[in-house]
């Protein structure tokens, strides 16, 4: 009997052990499966790291790829404000309308004009910078193998200090048709004034062929003398357009040529001398007494200067107009000499020494020199 019971705890206790056995290998293949589980969970999560590494990587070196195109750009840009930069302004969509537009005034007097939808440089090189206190005009002509612009504008620009470049805008304009010489203008002050460009204190012009009238109809007595007139004729219509241009860009014009040489110093004397005015009530100054070199006006004032000369620019040349346009705006009818002379020193004021020395021996008429530097 005694035996019997041991064989059954023995059986009850191998079942146990056999039961325990399984439910131990069920767990443990339960455990291996999580671990399995979990092993491939890890991986899987260090795969998407990985690719979401990878594309990390590659939005930074997309990233880094658009700054330096970005930066490439605006270098670029930078670079192309001092070449050729062609804006064909000249004219207007269907519908669109001219506003604030100075050159206007030119179709009053030219007929030919009225056709156009707007006026305006053909070439454009700078900023066009404006709210500035001096607008600085400079109009040029090929005089063939022979050019005094480059010395020109070095003395110009090179003699003003930064603040003055800063409060100024020194403006050449190309009157000729000769696309050459246009280049050539570029090119020189593209690499020499490379800095004037950018800071937009220097900018170039070319005025448009279909600006000038025929001037076939002026009376020729001689064919040398018929190009004379012409010339004088067309060096007026220049100084008018570019008059015109530089009007809303600053407070003060001064009227330079292409072959003079600007002493030392010569803006700041010009700046005090015009701010230690006590009268508003001039109506230019003179820095130079030749010609129309160094006349300073007000710009307010340059459209009327321009319709003066306009009306009369196949008579005279423009520095005798500019004494006319005094007696007929200045002297009162019946007006003795002497009372219209001593306005005249009021409100035509001259400043002494010249700031302006003329240098150029070959005239912008061509086969013609020209020797006289008096100042």
């Amino acid at each position: 009997m005694r035996t019997k019971h041991v064989n059954v705890l023995i059986a009850l206790a191998a079942f146990v052990l056999f039961s325990f056995s399984c439910f131990c290998i069920s767990r443990m293949t339960q455990t291996s499966n999580q671990l399995i589980n979990c092993r491939n969970h890890i991986l899987e999560f260090k795969e998407k790291i990985l690719r979401l590494k990878n594309k990390t990587e590659r939005n930074r070196q997309e990233l880094i790829n658009a700054l330096s195109k970005m930066k490439y750009e605006m270098t670029q840009r930078e670079n192309t404000s001092t070449d050729l930069v062609e804006k064909k302004m000249n004219t207007l969509g269907k519908g669109e309308t001219v506003s604030n537009n100075t050159f206007e005034v030119l179709k009053f007097f030219f007929p030919h004009l009225r056709k156009v939808g707007r006026i305006y440089p053909d070439v454009i090189i700078g900023k066009e910078k404006t709210g500035v206190s001096f607008a600085l005009g400079i109009s040029t002509v090929s005089r063939g193998n022979q050019s005094y612009l480059k010395q020109t504008l070095n003395s110009v620009v090179s003699r003003m200090t930064l603040s003055e470049e800063k409060d100024s805008v020194v403006i050449v304009s190309v009157a000729d048709r000769n696309e050459d010489y246009l280049k050539s203008v570029v090119d020189m002050i593209t690499k020499r004034f490379k800095r004037q460009l950018k800071s937009g204190s220097l900018e170039v012009i070319s005025i448009p062929a279909f600006f000038y009238p025929n001037m076939l109809h002026v009376k020729q007595s001689t064919e040398d003398s018929g190009k004379l007139v012409s010339w004088r004729i067309k060096q007026v219509l220049d100084f008018c357009f570019l008059m015109l241009y530089a009007q809303p860009k600053a407070m003060y014009y001064l009227q330079l040529e292409d072959d003079i040489i600007a002493k030392k110093m010569y803006f700041t004397k010009i700046t005090d001398f015009v701010h230690n005015i006590t009268s508003n009530n001039w109506f230019y100054i003179e820095f130079s007494i030749l010609g129309f070199i160094g006349k300073l006006f007000k710009s307010e004032d340059l459209t009327d200067f321009v319709r003066f000369f306009l009306m009369f620019y196949k008579d005279k040349p423009i520095d005798l107009l500019l004494g006319d346009i005094f007696q007929v705006k200045m002297c009162n009818p019946g007006e003795t000499s002497e009372k219209c002379a001593e306005r005249n020193k009021q409100i035509r004021i001259r400043y002494k020494p010249s700031l302006f020395q003329h240098v150029g021996i070959q005239s912008s008429f061509p086969g013609r020199e020209q020797y006289s530097k008096k100042i």
